[in-house]
């Protein structure tokens, strides 16, 4: 069975949505008058794409060295 571990990076947007939310819940502090929940939220949004992007490349890349001879022995 072979490992892919960098399709751990698509955890990442399920932590910033779920496991963070309890921790930044608040409606203050504020960012530009807009509470903090909102702004982390956007910022989750706007960082999931190329994170996915990056596991992408990355499991690309793997899948060719494996082809290439380059993986499992």
């Amino acid at each position: 069975m072979r490992t892919r571990p960098q399709l751990l990076w698509l955890l990442a947007p399920y932590v910033l949505y779920l496991a963070a939310v309890p921790l930044v819940n608040r409606v203050e502090p504020t960012v530009f008058g807009v509470p903090f929940l909102f702004v982390w939220l956007f910022g989750a949004t706007l960082l999931t794409p190329p994170l996915v992007w990056c596991t992408y490349r990355a499991d690309r890349r793997a899948q060719r060295e494996r082809a290439d001879g380059g993986g499992e022995s």
